[in-house]
C-alpha cells in the first residue's frame, strides 16, 4: 500500500502542481484585459470568455513594442520618455533602477545568475550554494585590495529571498551544475540532487590540477 501510495502521489502532486502554476499564470495575464476599454474587451464582444487570451496580447504588445524601439524613432521616443520621468523624483529612481537590473539580467554577455557557487555561509565549516550576481564594484575591490564577486545566497524553499555577499574570489568554488539543477536543489533542501558523472569530476580534477 505505501509504495502504492508514493507511486500514485509522485503522478498526481506534480501534476496538480502545475497545472496550478499555469492557471496562477494564466489569471494574472488575463487581467491585461482589463486594460481595453469595457465595449472592446473579448468576453463582451465574443460572449463568452476565453482563457489565456492574456498572454497572446501581452506577447503581443511586448513584441510590437520591441520591434518599435528597435529602430530610431522608437529609441528617441524612448529617451523623450526617459527625459520626462527623469523630472519626477521618486518614480525616476524606480523606473532607472527597474531598468538597470533588467538589463543586466537579460544581457547576453552578463554573469547575473549564470553561475553556481558553494561557498562558505554562516561560518567557516559549513558550506551552501551561491549564484554569481556580477563581478564587485572597482572601489569595493580596492578598498578591500583583492578581487571580489558579488553572490546572492537564497533561502530555502523560497528561493526569491536570500542573502547579498560580497567575497573574495578566492574564497568561492564554482559548480558545473547548471542553474536549474542549483534552484532544485535549493526548493527541494538538498532531497533533489543533481547527477554528476566520472567525466565531470575527472574535468572538475584537470581544472583544480592547472590552477595550482
Amino acid at each position: 500500500m505505501k509504495r502504492y501510495l508514493i507511486a500514485g502521489l509522485l503522478v498526481w502532486v506534480p501534476l496538480g502542481v502545475t497545472l496550478l502554476v499555469i492557471r496562477l499564470v494564466v489569471d494574472l495575464t488575463d487581467r491585461v484585459l482589463l486594460l481595453l476599454p469595457a465595449q472592446y474587451q473579448p468576453e463582451v464582444l465574443l460572449g463568452f470568455k476565453i482563457p489565456g487570451l492574456g498572454i497572446v496580447l501581452s506577447v503581443i504588445i511586448v513584441l510590437v513594442t520591441g520591434m518599435v524601439v528597435a529602430n530610431l524613432f522608437g529609441r528617441t521616443l524612448v529617451a523623450m520618455w526617459e527625459r520626462l520621468l527623469a523630472r519626477i523624483p521618486f518614480i525616476s529612481k524606480i523606473y532607472h533602477g527597474v531598468k538597470q537590473v533588467m538589463e543586466t539580467v537579460l544581457s547576453a554577455d552578463g554573469q547575473s545568475f549564470r553561475k553556481v557557487l558553494l561557498v562558505e555561509y554562516p561560518r567557516k565549516g559549513i558550506w551552501t550554494l551561491a549564484f554569481q550576481t556580477g563581478n564587485s564594484s572597482a572601489e569595493i575591490g580596492h578598498r578591500l585590495g583583492q578581487d571580489v564577486v558579488n553572490i546572492f545566497i537564497p533561502t530555502t524553499p523560497n528561493p526569491t529571498s536570500g542573502f547579498f555577499l560580497v567575497l573574495p574570489r578566492e574564497d568561492v568554488i564554482e559548480l558545473d551544475m547548471s542553474v536549474d539543477d542549483g534552484l532544485k536543489m535549493i526548493i527541494s533542501a538538498g532531497v533533489v540532487v543533481p547527477m554528476w558523472t566520472a567525466a565531470s569530476a575527472a574535468g572538475a580534477k584537470k581544472i583544480v590540477q592547472s590552477n595550482n
